[in-house]
């Protein structure tokens, strides 16, 4: 009963939605419209395990973000223990300061980033498709007005998501909310589990799931993981709206996006492991990862979709190093863990188109981000503003792990 009163106040408390006065009702939006048009946009997510560490007043998110190479219109943060999970913290679902710490410097980051007119040039020469909803550049940008600003936001214990929308875009979201589930002890709490966002852009629903699943190397292992995944696609419920037919459950949106620390694993002897990724044989590794395997298998994620690795594992390394955790002879390792590609982005359905999926080397914790970039195509109601518009979504799945968990 403890469990379940603390899990309906962490679904229910503290989820952050800014209000938009230029905000369209639906209604407004699609009534006695003859016909739909398409528009494509970029969404940029990124997948961060922090392990408990908060981030630095000076954290450098540059890396991160990739804002000088890559524009997005969307970018969706997920963060895995953002506070180390003690038993204190588990039984508090929320820490706002750290949350509002990550935020603050999401915030400062994108919103530093002026394109300017050579840049845009230089785009165009290259071919990226004509935006309908145009670029700030220096010339245009008035210095009150942000570029990005996050629509909402939503902590349990240490999973932490954040979404980031360009200020063109702000007044065709509709319809933001989150649903929590936990899967960690006694199967409700939520040192594991998940959090997602659910928002309309325009005529088109989007779903983003951030987890952290059960972890461990052992064989087996994997089932647990198997059942979280599926307790959470079972369990997740977003609430329904007087006269709206919105989509419920994960896998009734338009576009579906799950990022975190997944905690899959590699079916290989430690040793065979080490010695791969050293030669970096990323292709003979695959042949044993945990989660194409139970994919193919159709054990988790039937149906679901993952662009081909072409990075080194993200897991486990030494704290502020390239070392994987164990190879480093002067530092004896408590457990001995084998590299993995704990954290992953995978999508479902229709109308995303995956350009980019790599590693982001931050040594903040024992874990690498992973980040990953997606065309996503929205229906709009009435006449377009143009031909096909390119809006670049970002899934920014950020893991961070904790020294002591995996």
């Amino acid at each position: 009963m403890a469990a379940s009163r603390i899990l309906r106040q962490s679904v229910t408390n503290n989820i952050f939605i800014p209000q938009s006065n230029n905000q369209p009702e639906t209604s407004e939006r699609s009534s006695n419209e003859a016909y739909f048009s398409f528009e494509e946009h970029f969404i940029a997510e990124e997948t961060f395990k922090c392990g408990g560490i908060p981030p630095p007043d000076n954290l450098n998110l540059d890396d991160l973000l990739n804002t000088q190479n890559s524009i997005a219109d969307i970018y969706v943060f997920g963060f895995q223990e953002i506070v180390p999970l003690r038993a204190g913290n588990i039984l508090v679902p929320e820490n706002s300061n750290i949350s509002m710490k990550w935020n603050s410097l999401i915030k400062a980051a994108l919103n530093k980033r002026k394109v300017t007119e050579d840049r845009l040039q230089q785009k165009a020469e290259v071919g990226e498709t004509q935006r309908i909803y145009p670029l700030k550049t220096h010339s245009s940008i008035n210095s009150s007005a942000p570029d990005f600003e996050c629509i909402i936001s939503k902590q349990m214990v240490g999973i932490y998501i954040t979404v980031w929308v360009r200020t063109e875009l702000h007044g065709y979201i509709s319809h933001p909310s989150v649903s929590c589930v936990g899967c960690g002890i006694l199967g409700r709490l939520g040192n594991k589990g998940s959090v997602s966002i659910r928002f309309c852009l325009h005529e088109t629903s989007f779903c983003f799931v951030c987890c952290h699943l059960a972890s461990g190397g052992k064989e087996g292992d994997e089932r647990q993981r198997n059942a979280d995944a599926a307790h959470i696609l079972a369990r997740t419920l977003f609430p329904a709206e007087p006269q709206q037919h919105l989509p419920m459950k994960i896998l009734d949106h338009d576009r579906v996006i799950w990022l975190g620390d997944l905690n899959y694993r590699i079916y290989l002897p430690e040793a065979t492991t080490r010695y791969l990724v050293k030669n970096k044989e990323w292709g003979i590794l695959l042949e044993s990862d945990q989660l194409k395997a139970e994919l193919t298998k159709g054990h988790v994620f039937a149906g679901w979709h993952e662009k081909e690795i072409e990075f080194a594992p993200t897991y486990k390394y030494d704290q502020d190093s390239d070392d994987y955790y164990g190879s480093n002879h002067k530092i004896k390792a408590k457990r001995m863990r084998a590299p993995a590609w704990c954290d992953r982005i995978i999508w479902f359905g229709k109308g995303l188109k995956q350009t980019h999926y790599n590693r982001v080397e931050s040594r903040l914790s024992d874990h690498r981000p992973v980040r990953a970039i997606f065309i996503a195509y929205v229906e709009v109601s009435g006449p377009s503003k143009g031909s096909v518009l390119s809006n670049k979504i970002v899934d920014s799945s950020n893991h961070f792990t904790s020294r002591s968990n995996d």
